[in-house]
């Protein structure tokens, strides 16, 4: 018997007490700039145990317009921005050349908190992907050499051949290239850090950036 999906949407809870801490955000502590903020959640999901708090929701568009979504891994934050990684022929690397523009989105369920990020994106130099990809474990590595991304793929057959190859040249060339590698980095234009609250009286602190700085404005949950 098949489940009955609205019933079972029916019986799921958000931020049971049992396992959801709901701190409070002071928007008047927060800091003047958003990676700092950032930086201090992310410790602090680590800290609560959320499980793969490095994993983000990257949204872009197509030369359409049409928008597309998946996950992917933060790499890095810092002053050049938000940095993640694929191939440039990949579907999202195609998307990012057409529309050089994209939006994050985290979420830690333990301390019921998102953190959304917009803004530019661009490449970063060549060496910085290659470094990237050797700082990366030999199962990151052979995923990258086994290539294709997005391409159509006749059979699972197929891939374990390729994937096999990729491994056993992972393991020989730990530093062997993968050309079409890339790192992108998101400089952000607009932060926001959500905090949820028990009594839906959530806290949406957003920073947008402007010529003279970072302005930090509440928003209505």
């Amino acid at each position: 018997m098949e489940p009955d999906l609205h019933e079972l949407l029916r019986s799921l809870r958000v931020w049971d007490p049992a396992v959801t801490d709901l701190p409070p955000l002071d928007p008047d502590a927060a800091p003047a700039e958003p990676l700092a903020l950032f930086t201090r959640w992310f410790a602090e999901a680590v800290a609560a145990g959320q499980s793969e708090p490095h994993t983000m929701s990257l949204a872009t568009a197509d030369a359409e317009g049409l928008p597309d979504a998946r996950i992917v891994m933060l790499h890095g934050a810092d002053a050049d921005g938000w940095s993640f990684a694929t191939h440039a022929h990949s579907r999202k690397g195609g998307q990012l050349a057409d529309r050089p523009y994209a939006a994050l989105a985290f979420y830690w369920p333990v301390l019921g908190r998102q953190v959304r990020v917009r803004g530019p994106v661009g490449a970063a130099p060549a060496e910085e992907a290659r470094a990237d990809l050797r700082a990366r474990s030999t199962g990151a590595l052979a995923a990258a050499l086994t290539g294709r991304q997005s391409a159509v793929l006749g059979s699972v057959e197929e891939l374990a051949r390729a994937s096999e190859g990729a491994w056993e040249r992972a393991r020989r060339e730990p530093d062997a290239p993968a050309p079409s590698w890339t790192l992108y980095r998101l400089l952000p234009d607009e932060v926001e850090f959500f905090q949820g609250d028990a009594r839906r009286r959530h806290v949406r602190l957003r920073y947008r950036r402007e010529a003279r700085g970072w302005v930090r404005e509440l928003l209505w949950p």
